[in-house]
C-alpha cells in the first residue's frame, strides 16, 4: 500500500484537528473522502478541506474499494454500530471515543475486531492521548520505581458546552459527562494505576426540555467516582459540563514518596508534567510540539503497514466501558 486512504463517516468539527491536519504532515496517510447523510452536506464540508470524493450516505463510502480504513466522529450512539459496519466492510477503523454506547455493545464490536483481525484489519479507539511522548513520559515516571508505589489517584475532565440543547446532553445519542470526559479520566487511570473497579458515584443528572426524562435514562451534566484499584491505592475523579466554567483535565498522582501533576492529559501538546520526589523537583516538563492527534495517526498508520498491536484496541476499550456502566449504576442512573 503506497498510501492509506482514509474516509470519514460524518461531518463532525473535530475531524479538522484529529484527522485532516495530522494527515498534512504524513506523506503515507491521505483523508480521500467524506460522507453524510445528505451529499450536499458532504461536498460543502469536502471543499474547503481538499477532500477529492463526497458521498451521501455512510454505506456508499464503506463500498468505495479504494477506501482502506474509516475515521468515525460520529455521535457517541453511533460509534459501535459504524464500527462494526466498516469492519463487515474489510475497513480498518479508527473510532472516535468513548468506542460504543455501553459495554455489551463494545464487547460485539470487540469481538467482531478480533475475528477481522485475522485479515490484518486493525481497529482502534481514538484516545489520542495515549500517544503523546509526555503522557508516556507521566508513564514510565510513575511505573518506574522512582516514586514508590502508587497509593492514590485524582483526576478531573471539565469540558464548556456553552449551549444546552448540545448532543453531549442526549441519553439518546449516548451522551453525558461521563461519557464525553470521563472515559478520558477512567482510560488515564487504567494506564497510570492497573486494574481497577468503581466503588461509588454520584451525579448530577440534566434534564431539559430539549431531552425530556424518560423513565430515568437522562445524561448527566457531572459525575464523580471512587474508585479502588487491584494492589489497594484508591482513586477518585470528576468529569463535568459547565457553561461557564473553565475546561480542566488534570491528573494527580500520589505515590509513596512523591507527587506527579499532568496539568491538560487531554492535550499533552498543551500541558505541563510536574514531578516532585520527598520534596525534590525531578521532573518540569512542557508538552510543546506536535500534536497527540499526529502521534496517534501515526501510530493508526504503523500498526496497518506493519501489524503491531495497539494499547487502545477494542478488547481494551471494552473494560472502560465496562467501568462506566458500573459508574452509572452507582449513580443512580441507566448506563446509555
Amino acid at each position: 500500500m503506497d498510501q492509506l486512504r482514509i474516509g470519514v463517516l460524518g461531518s463532525a468539527r473535530i475531524t479538522a484537528t484529529a484527522l485532516i491536519e495530522p494527515a498534512r504532515h504524513l506523506p503515507a496517510v491521505t483523508v480521500a473522502a467524506v460522507a453524510a447523510r445528505e451529499a450536499s452536506r458532504a461536498q460543502t464540508y469536502a471543499a474547503p478541506h481538499g477532500i477529492p470524493v463526497a458521498y451521501g450516505s455512510y454505506q456508499d463510502l464503506l463500498a468505495d474499494p479504494d477506501i482502506d480504513a474509516v475515521y468515525i466522529p460520529l455521535p457517541n450512539s453511533g460509534h459501535g454500530p459504524w464500527t462494526r459496519h466498516a469492519i463487515e466492510a474489510g475497513k480498518h477503523v479508527l473510532c472516535e471515543k468513548p468506542f460504543a454506547s455501553n459495554s455489551v455493545e463494545a464487547a460485539g464490536v470487540a469481538a467482531a475486531a478480533e475475528a477481522a483481525a485475522a485479515s490484518g484489519i486493525v481497529v482502534m479507539e481514538a484516545m489520542h492521548y495515549r500517544y503523546h511522548p509526555l503522557v508516556q513520559r507521566l508513564h514510565d515516571l510513575v511505573t518506574g520505581g522512582t516514586f514508590g508505589p502508587v497509593r492514590h489517584i485524582q483526576c478531573w475532565t471539565n469540558f464548556v458546552i456553552e449551549d444546552p440543547g448540545d448532543i453531549r446532553y442526549d441519553y439518546d445519542l449516548g451522551g453525558g459527562a461521563l461519557m464525553d470526559g470521563g472515559c478520558y479520566a477512567l482510560d488515564c487511570m487504567r494506564l497510570l494505576g492497573g486494574g481497577l473497579s468503581v466503588v461509588a458515584a454520584v451525579a448530577d443528572p440534566y434534564v431539559a426540555d430539549a431531552f425530556a426524562d424518560a423513565g430515568g435514562a437522562v445524561a448527566d451534566r457531572a459525575t464523580a467516582v471512587r474508585v479502588a484499584f487491584s494492589d489497594g491505592a484508591t482513586g477518585w475523579f470528576e468529569s463535568s459540563f459547565t457553561r461557564d466554567g473553565e475546561y480542566r483535565a488534570d491528573v494527580h498522582v500520589v505515590c509513596e514518596d512523591g507527587h506527579l501533576w499532568l496539568r491538560n492529559f487531554i492535550h499533552p501538546y498543551l500541558g505541563r508534567l510536574e514531578a516532585t520526589r520527598n520534596g525534590a523537583v525531578v521532573a518540569d516538563e512542557n508538552g510543546h510540539g506536535d500534536t497527540s492527534y499526529l502521534f496517534q495517526l501515526r501510530a493508526f498508520a504503523a500498526a496497518i503497514a506493519g501489524g503491531e498491536p495497539v494499547p487502545t484496541s477494542a478488547a481494551h476499550a471494552v473494560t472502560t466501558m465496562r467501568l462506566i456502566d458500573d459508574a452509572y449504576r452507582a449513580a443512580g442512573l441507566l448506563p446509555r
